[in-house]
């Protein structure tokens, strides 16, 4: 949590403007989440294949994954879509948030102050290890779900067969943190919700955003942010899925995993190449740092160059390369 002192306005300004810029928004499908903290797909799975960990981002849910996990599971994989505490089935809608009262919603207090990595890790590591009694684990992050997926690797490398990075976060020694990420040079392009932020995000301890907002203009920017390629009907229908707060604590916590940790770990990249949350160039420095640090162990990169922050509207190219990775060892 960021407590922030009357001495030290130019470092709340800052923050803020970090915080704000590339938020990394995963957002969630229509479908319900169900479980304590997940949304299992379940189907038997054949012989050799194993249990995908889908870690969503920031003001979203483990429904983000539905699409692609009901792909996933018709190939015959176990799926268990992660909600992270107070999201998804737990999810904090504010009552002001409701009625529409914007006054209101710039002062009702969030139980997610004060949530943060640590919280993230320890519900993702979890669920991990219950997954890695039935066979290998596949661990995905989307958006900011990628810094959970570098706490846990970095927590339990010995349950983990493989780690994928979806348009996410991977911190680095020189940006350790997501709010480091979003900082650099390489996101500038990057597109940011700060007319949508409602209240004060250093004394609320979330980052509270207005999404049933009407306002065209403002829509259009959440469109361009999340799925500019999309139709509007499929964007509306995102929209509905996501959540209004995010704690401020999850995009300052460092994630840095350690060569001998998270680096001996197969990794895959998937690389979008139209995002506006969190630029192509941002997702090609990350890539890079994180090779350079464990030389002998890679990203392996597929490339997707028309996709946006949530991806291709249709799940399967996303899926046919997941498919491949409960199979691949280092």
């Amino acid at each position: 949590m960021f407590m922030m002192d009357d001495t030290n306005e130019e470092r709340k300004g800052a923050t803020r403007r970090t915080a704000l810029r590339g938020l990394g928004l995963a957002v969630g499908g229509m479908a319900l989440a169900t479980g304590l903290g997940t949304s299992p797909a379940a189907a038997a799975p054949r012989r050799g294949l194993g249990t995908y960990v889908l870690v969503h981002g920031t003001h979203s849910a483990g429904a983000f994954w539905m699409p692609i996990a009901r792909e996933l599971v018709l190939r015959g994989h176990r799926v268990v879509m992660v909600d992270q505490p107070r999201h998804g089935a737990e999810a904090f809608v504010p009552e002001s948030y409701q009625r529409q009262d914007l006054t209101a919603m710039a002062v009702e207090p969030s139980p997610l102050k004060g949530l943060g990595l640590d919280d993230y890790e320890a519900r993702v590591t979890g669920i991990v290890r219950q997954a890695a009694r039935s066979g290998p684990v596949v661990l995905v992050g989307h958006s900011l779900g990628g810094v959970s997926v570098s706490r846990v690797g970095e927590a339990v490398p010995h349950l983990l067969h493989h780690i994928c990075y979806m348009a996410a976060f991977c911190p680095s020694r020189v940006l350790p943190t997501a709010d480091a990420c979003t900082a650099a040079p390489e996101n500038a392009n990057a597109v940011s919700p700060v007319e949508l932020t409602v209240g004060d995000p250093d004394r609320l301890g979330v980052l509270r955003l207005n999404l049933r907002t009407g306002v065209s203009g403002e829509l259009a920017l959440l469109k361009e942010m999340i799925c500019a390629d999309y139709p509007d009907a499929d964007f509306r229908r995102i929209l509905a899925g996501m959540q209004t707060d995010e704690p401020v604590a999850a995009y300052a916590g460092r994630a840095v995993g350690r060569a001998g940790n998270w680096g001996r770990i197969p990794r895959t990249y998937l690389r979008f190449g139209r995002d506006r949350t969190i630029a192509t160039a941002l997702q090609d420095r990350m890539i890079s740092e994180a090779d350079a640090s464990t030389p002998g162990n890679s990203f392996r990169v597929h490339d997707f160059p028309g996709a946006s922050h949530v991806g291709p509207l249709d799940p399967t190219p996303v899926a046919d390369v997941l498919d491949t990775l409960a199979g691949q060892g280092g």
